[in-house]
């Protein structure tokens, strides 16, 4: 079994591989195959005309925002704060959630989806740390907290990408 240390650290750099592949790729991958999965999901002509506005500079804030929050939870860990392996669990429950969610994209598209690469080869670490956190709380816990660790991303989300689309507007005006 890893200790909690070591898996808060390598959280840490698991979260680094994981958007640095995304901030690598996900801007031309939208624009080189947006249309044709907009044409194929149709239901998600939005959510790729949105990508496409998300370029690098803006994709690489959002991420930089989520890596200072994780920074931030992980040394509230490190100092042993109140409610640390329930917070930190429901952000890592949500992280492994999002890794499958890249995989499942995947599959679904029949090809290479930006985080892909990284999410397969994170998958130990995943596994390990729901591991470590499966044998620490009851499935009650684990579902309230898999449900509070995807809402409070997802919030995160927009607000980091609302963050990177707005101060990459305001560097090039």
């Amino acid at each position: 079994m890893i200790t909690a240390t070591v898996l808060y650290i390598l959280f840490i750099l698991a979260f680094i591989v994981h958007d640095g592949e995304e901030i690598a790729v996900q801007h031309k991958w939208v624009v080189a195959h947006g249309d044709v999965l907009s044409a194929r999901f149709p239901m998600l002509r939005h959510l790729f005309s949105y990508l496409r506005q998300l370029n690098t500079k803006a994709f690489a804030i959002a991420a930089l925002e989520e890596l200072v929050l994780l920074i931030v939870v992980t040394v509230y860990a490190l100092i042993g704060g109140p409610y640390v392996i329930d917070l930190w669990s429901a952000i890592f429950i949500a992280f492994a959630i999002h890794l499958i969610v890249h995989i499942l994209q995947a599959i679904v598209i029949r090809g290479y989806v930006p985080g892909l690469i990284s999410s397969i080869l994170l998958s130990p670490l995943s596994y390990l740390g729901m591991q470590n956190i499966c044998n620490t709380f009851n499935v009650s816990q684990l579902l309230l907290y898999g449900v509070i660790g995807v809402v409070m991303m997802m919030a995160n989300l927009a607000f980091a990408h609302w963050l990177g689309m707005k101060t990459a507007k305001n560097k090039r005006q």
